[in-house]
């Protein structure tokens, strides 16, 4: 699914998304079966070109799930092209064709090292087994994509021979794995253009690891060489350091060829899912997901983009569903405090900002919250811009909701109990919030004993509401 006009003759790239196979790969992760069919959905429906789904052989409830994914094809629910992932052994892939997915991919090691040590094989054995593990697949009429591993260790010569034998035994598409992320984008582009070039009717896929940090790099490296697939997962997920993360690429490609390779508003949604599904949490620096992606801290950055964002900001963050913030320290200057005054409805005369920002100055913690810039001003101006401090409690119940259970019957559920005000269902590591209104801490209690004794509801976390802001507009 492209989202952009190609020019004539002009190579149209996908994405070939490994979340559901090299993602759980991390350590510690593992996909039940609900999650794996909600990832995969929602990857089809951020326009994801090809899903690699996972490997039949590893555990029953993947065979499970790979099922019900590919019915989920085959009625039209997904549109992704949907690939099961196999050793070259004639079992595995006969397992893997009978499940009737769109492409099967055959994997098998092509280095020096990983034929010595692992598959304790000469080049020419290594040929005839990927030849005649590609023809068995192709006879059960299933595409075919050979994936050679480890190839950017490989002698490049001997590499454009495995490509020319997988291409003859049936496979339209080869993948070149830099499996331990040693290829640098000069190298990158290099082997992908020579391969393309001595083998220009085979559809080349970069499966690019992040082991020293280049995974985009060499991505981009290799798709101006000739590849016209690039796997990713949601998050960068995979062995070691991972793979190519999915939302990082696909700004990048925005960003250099003006081309969206997915629905980039969709972004936060599916990051926020993988999250839920994994347990792993994004670091703040994360490139286009993370928490500080878009925002701005030292005075000089936070005036240019108030000025013209594009000073400091290689996209504007609406385009990859995101929203410009400022964080406000000692490192801040006037703008940026004149900025946050004026999003709280707040208008100050010039020299009440400067002693805003002399008392700003002076403060050394990590970030000032809204409150408390509203108490330095508070103290610069004699005025009162108090928070309302409730004399009843109240409280955000946050509910995760058990995988085999609607999140809407909980949250309906919920919605009857006594003293809950609000109820809404969210995205991210919890499920629903809930807002509850107690007189004391006893009926607070009660109310979050019994939202736990609801079927589905697996935990629970409350956060109590301290004071509140007021709302309306402030000029001095």
């Amino acid at each position: 699914m492209d989202f952009a006009i190609y020019a004539p003759g002009e190579r149209r790239v996908k994405i070939l998304d490994s979340t559901l196979r090299e993602g759980e790969q991390t350590p510690g992760v593992v996909f039940s079966e609900e999650w794996r069919v909600r990832i995969a959905k929602a990857l089809s429906d951020i326009g994801v070109g090809m899903i690699e789904v996972g490997d039949p052989n590893v555990a029953p409830d993947i065979k499970s799930a790979i099922k019900r994914i590919v019915q989920l094809k085959k009625e039209g629910v997904i549109q992704s092209e949907i690939v099961v992932h196999s050793r070259a052994v004639k079992q595995d892939l006969e397992t893997a064709a009978s499940l009737e997915p769109d492409r099967v991919a055959v994997f098998y090691g092509v280095s020096d090292i990983h034929l010595k040590y692992k598959h304790r094989k000469t080049r020419e054995e290594a040929l005839s087994i990927i030849a005649d593990m590609v023809s068995l697949v192709k006879a059960h009429g299933v595409s075919v994509r050979f994936t050679a591993e480890d190839a950017s260790r490989a002698d490049l010569d001997y590499l454009i021979q495995v490509v020319k034998i997988a291409r003859d035994a049936g496979a339209d598409r080869v993948s070149i794995a830099d499996t331990v992320g040693v290829f640098t984008p000069e190298r990158a582009r290099e082997y992908f253009s020579k391969v393309k070039a001595a083998v220009p009717d085979v559809g080349l896929d970069i499966h690019a690891h992040n082991d020293f940090g280049m995974a985009v790099a060499n991505s981009l490296a290799a798709v101006e060489g000739g590849a016209d697939v690039v796997h990713t997962t949601v998050n960068g997920l995979g062995e070691r350091a991972g793979i190519t993360p999915l939302q990082v690429f696909a700004a990048a490609y925005y960003y250099h060829k003006g081309v969206k390779l997915v629905k980039l508003e969709k972004l936060p949604e599916i990051t926020a899912m993988v999250e839920a599904a994994t347990g792993i949490t994004l670091m703040p620096t994360f490139p286009v997901s993370g928490e500080n992606a878009f925002t701005h801290k030292a005075g000089v950055h936070q005036a240019g983009v108030l000025s013209n964002p594009e000073t400091y900001e290689p996209i504007p963050p609406e385009v990859v569903g995101r929203a410009r913030d400022f964080s406000l320290d000692k490192y801040s200057g006037r703008k940026a405090v004149q900025h946050r005054l004026e999003r709280l409805g707040i208008s100050v005369p010039p020299d009440v900002v400067d002693k805003v920002v002399e008392e700003v100055k002076r403060s050394n913690v990590p970030r000032l919250r809204d409150e408390d810039l509203l108490e330095i001003l508070e103290r610069v101006t004699n005025m009162k811009f108090k928070a309302i401090v409730n004399r009843h409690i109240e409280a955000f119940v946050w509910l995760k909701v058990a995988n085999n259970v609607y999140t809407t019957s909980v949250a309906r559920r919920v919605a009857a109990l006594k003293n809950v005000v609000s109820v809404s269902e969210i995205t991210g590591d919890y499920d629903v919030v809930v807002k509850v209104v107690a007189e004391n801490a006893e009926e607070l209690n009660r109310v979050i004993e019994n939202i736990r004794e609801i079927k589905g509801v697996a935990a629970t976390l409350t956060s109590l509401v301290l004071k509140e802001l007021p709302v309306n507009s402030h000029t001095i």
